[in-house]
């Protein structure tokens, strides 16, 4: 008996072996990078929207690049990369989000929507082409935007970015 076992074993594991690979990797992150795949491009997002923050472009831009650089094993390029992003933020509002019984605002929320054009050069099925991605922090309504954006900010860029990279390299 337990010499079936071992044969079974055996030949499970030079059956395996056998089989081609694919030609997809995949990592600890979920990303599904082609295996061909060497580089990746993010160019700066411009602040398009009619409210600006100051800090609100370069802080996407490099957590972006930040994303691909950790949870990747492509090369940051300045352009041209077998992956490649661009796009712009389109909208940065505040608006109540939640109001009292006496019909006063409570909290306000800021959202902040991006643009998003990405191509894949190995895979072209897989290219976003002008998809929009929002996201949103809630704040107290008794404090100005100005005293909360600082924090804000890196909160929502983090959910867009999360957003971004499974929408761009995991496929599913």
């Amino acid at each position: 008996m337990k010499r079936i076992n071992l044969i079974a074993m055996l030949l499970l594991t030079v059956s395996l072996s056998l089989i081609p690979s694919c030609t997809v990797k995949y990592s600890f992150s979920g990303a599904s990078i082609p295996a061909n795949a060497q580089t990746v491009s993010i160019a700066y997002f411009p602040n398009n929207a009619a409210m600006v923050a100051p800090i609100l472009s370069s802080t996407l831009t490099e957590a972006l690049k930040d994303r691909f650089s950790r949870q990747t094993r492509l090369q940051l390029v300045n352009e041209g990369g077998d992956l490649a992003f661009e796009g712009e933020i389109i909208n940065y509002t505040s608006t109540t989000a939640s109001v009292s019984s006496q019909e006063y605002a409570v909290l306000n929320r800021l959202t902040i929507t991006v643009r998003v054009r990405f191509t894949n050069a190995f895979e072209p099925q897989y290219n976003l082409n002008n998809r929009t991605f929002s996201a949103f922090a809630d704040y107290d309504s008794s404090k100005l935007l100005q005293e909360v954006e600082g924090a804000l900010i890196p909160e929502i860029v983090e959910q867009l970015v999360d957003n971004i990279f499974n929408a761009s390299v995991s496929n599913w």
